[in-house]
């Protein structure tokens, strides 16, 4: 347990590998979305722009093996003895044929030094046939299942083009919680429309869901992005936040989050020539330094 005045991410792998340091890695398979391809829709998310997130050795004309070597190569040569998880990233990585995503997800765990995966998706992707596959596949490796449900608002997963509902996201957290597989939920603060009662409302949902851990990051402008273009046209608002604005709002969801939920992240960091906003020039870990400083403050 840290001396933080909250769970991260490194006690709740912890309590799975005790005994080693684990690095994820993130793998671009090569999926789309189903509001990408028609099936629920068309132009995906509308903050969407994965080249924002995907370093540059995640490559979907890559294979997942040649991703794993090269995103080892980077990490081991600071840590030799670490241990890494498989992290299927980029859009929706459950979006796919059972067979195919057998495949992808088997071929990670046998790279050497991968000691599991993550998956990263969307909660109306996660038929029942593959998560019976998953239950058995977390029988020999370290399965997460992480799932975009980015506020609990359907007015606002309907203004962004999310595609799904908040009871789209129940119904996958607790199936993924009968099958003994770890849950955890991705959010982002400060979506159309959405200030601190919203994102409250948000958090006292996810306390009352079977969920371990969270993933929490301020929403960025992206040039290119549906968004960006509706803000630029006054079709739609965000909140303007300073970076001390979020820090306040990040500590007041400390205080009110579960405490037995893990917190991964805070803040994310687009590229400089793709972010229209916040521009606070703050690097992630400054900014969680800012947070700590501010929480042990606030005791």
């Amino acid at each position: 347990m840290t001396e933080k005045p909250y769970l991260d991410f490194a006690d709740f792998l912890h309590c799975y590998f005790p005994n080693f340091k684990v690095q994820k890695i993130a793998v671009n398979a090569g999926f789309t979305c189903p509001n990408r391809d028609g099936t629920k829709g068309v132009g995906g998310c509308t903050y969407c722009n994965n080249q924002t997130f995907n370093p540059e050795y995640c490559r979907p004309s890559l294979s997942v093996t040649e991703q794993l070597v090269k995103g080892k190569e980077f990490f081991g040569k600071k840590y030799p003895q670490m241990r890494y998880l498989a992290y299927f990233q980029a859009y929706t990585n459950t979006y796919a044929e059972l067979s195919r995503l057998m495949s992808l997800y088997e071929e990670a765990t046998t790279v050497k030094g991968v000691v599991g995966i993550i998956i990263g998706t969307r909660p109306d992707c996660m038929p029942d046939q593959l998560l019976a596959y998953l239950k058995e596949l977390s029988r020999h490796t370290f399965v997460l299942i992480e799932y975009g449900a980015e506020t609990a608002s359907d007015a606002t997963l309907a203004i962004i083009n999310r595609g799904h509902t908040h009871a789209d996201t129940e119904d996958a957290v607790i199936r993924a919680a009968d099958a003994g597989i770890p849950c955890g939920l991705h959010l982002i603060l400060g979506l159309p429309g959405e200030g601190k009662p919203e994102i409250m409302k948000t958090i006292d949902w996810v306390n009352t869901l079977p969920i371990q851990t969270l993933k929490l990051h301020q929403l960025q402008l992206i040039r290119g992005t549906r968004l960006a273009q509706q803000v630029a046209e006054r079709q739609l608002t965000i909140p303007q936040w300073t970076a001390q604005e979020y820090c306040s709002l990040c500590v007041e969801i400390v205080a009110r989050l579960r405490n037995d939920i893990a917190i991964e992240r805070f803040v994310s960091q687009s590229p400089a020539d793709l972010l229209i906003y916040p521009k606070w020039g703050l690097k992630n870990y400054q900014f969680t330094n800012m947070l700590h400083n501010a929480l042990k403050q606030s005791k």
